[in-house]
């Protein structure tokens, strides 16, 4: 009785959210991105620098991998690919640098809190993730966004960011719900596109 009404609520909530401002595609959001995870074995240091460096490598070699990908689905079949070389490259850093910690490189799906980065913000949902765990993966962990190569763009500017993304499929307008929070507009819609991926999460819970 108690997940049919959170279903009933849930429901209800998503026709009202819908019905006061329209969803213009921006669930595409998280249908266009890969995102990166990497997990230090611990908060020490020498773990946190060593997290750092598993991670520039991966992204070097992914960056290779993905280089010629032009939309999610291509990007997921490429990392499926290569999944065994990308957890090579992430072991063969850990012991370059004098550790025996194991490596464990896996995609699937994981829930993000909403995050910061240099010249946009995602919201929270869930993502289709390439999670890198180092050790017991019990460290403070690094997030990006791996395809379309955000990861990469500290020195990118913001045309070629947005060029990136309306390369895999997202509109003008839903690049700007991602870079233009802080705009009265698209911070309302950002929410909104929270609010509704943290109902369709109630109501996957409700009938789990």
């Amino acid at each position: 009785m108690k997940n049919i009404l959170t279903l009933a609520v849930c429901l209800a909530f998503i026709c009202v959210v819908i019905g006061l401002m329209p969803v213009h595609g921006e669930t595409e959001i998280y249908d266009s991105v890969v995102r990166l995870h990497v997990l230090a074995n611990s908060d020490t240091d020498e773990d946190q620098a060593l997290k750092l460096k598993v991670r520039d490598a991966v992204l070097e070699r992914s960056s290779k991998i993905l280089g010629e990908c032009n939309s999610r689905e291509e990007a997921i079949a490429a990392i499926n690919e290569n999944i065994s070389l990308l957890e090579s490259v992430a072991q063969e850093t850990v012991i370059s640098n004098g550790y025996d910690y194991s490596v464990r490189v896996e995609l699937g799906e994981e829930d993000y809190p909403t995050r910061n980065y240099e010249s946009c913000c995602f919201p929270s949902g869930r993502y289709v993730s390439l999670r890198v765990l180092i050790g017991d993966a019990e460290g403070q962990n690094w997030w990006c966004v791996l395809f379309p190569p955000m990861c990469l763009s500290a020195a990118t500017g913001r045309s070629d960011a947005e060029d990136a993304f309306i390369s895999v499929g997202l509109s003008s307008e839903q690049y700007k719900i991602i870079t233009e929070t802080d705009d009265t507009k698209y911070e309302v819609r950002f929410k909104i596109l929270e609010a509704i991926e943290d109902a369709k999460n109630s109501i996957g819970d409700a009938w789990g």
